[in-house]
């Protein structure tokens, strides 16, 4: 009866630490961002706004992840012999792909490749608006500050393709993640 019990305890042992190494499944992330954004093409402004994102892990180290994200400001257009309209501006980009992440203490790098769709609108003078494909790569780092909750740090290149000619931007964010 000792051996069994002896057994019974280190499968328990063994099976509670398995678990211990098991890694997240997945996380959420939302926080500020800032956009250096194109709005036609080599005419660049600043935008501001939010980023938030999903991450479902299918295999350790790669995970799904759908990626939202809305920015906000505005922009002077030069028209040659005419005033110069000044013109609200509003980018959203939806973008999915796959997340590569590895865990090290307290800290996750991870790595993306994201396509989807990109929207802009211009108002206020110059109204008008598009859609286009949009793709993206880009990285981050996120702390473990306690337990399930961590901070991020990311950074990305998105191209898009608005008004027949392709943007470059490049996007900033931070804020908080939730790791489940």
């Amino acid at each position: 009866m000792r051996k069994l019990w002896t057994l019974v305890f280190f499968i328990t042992i063994f099976t509670a630490g398995a678990f211990a190494q098991i890694p997240t499944k997945g996380n959420v992330f939302f926080g500020y961002s800032y956009n250096r954004a194109e709005t036609i093409s080599n005419d660049s402004t600043n935008l501001n706004g939010w980023n938030a994102s999903l991450e479902g892990k299918f295999l350790p180290w790669i995970g799904l992840v759908t990626d939202i994200s809305g920015h906000y400001g505005g922009r002077d257009f030069v028209v040659p012999l005419g005033h110069n309209p000044h013109a609200d501006l509003s980018e959203y980009n939806i973008l999915l792909g796959p997340r590569v992440s590895a865990e090290v203490g307290r800290f996750r790098p991870f790595a993306e490749i994201l396509v989807g769709a990109g929207h802009i609108i211009r108002s206020n003078g110059i109204s008008d608006s598009d859609t286009s494909f949009a793709n993206a790569f880009g990285g981050g780092l996120d702390y473990r500050v306690a337990g399930p909750v961590a901070v991020r740090g990311q950074l990305d290149w998105i191209h898009t393709r608005f008004y027949g000619n392709g943007q470059n931007d490049v996007r900033f964010s931070t804020g908080v993640v939730v790791h489940f």
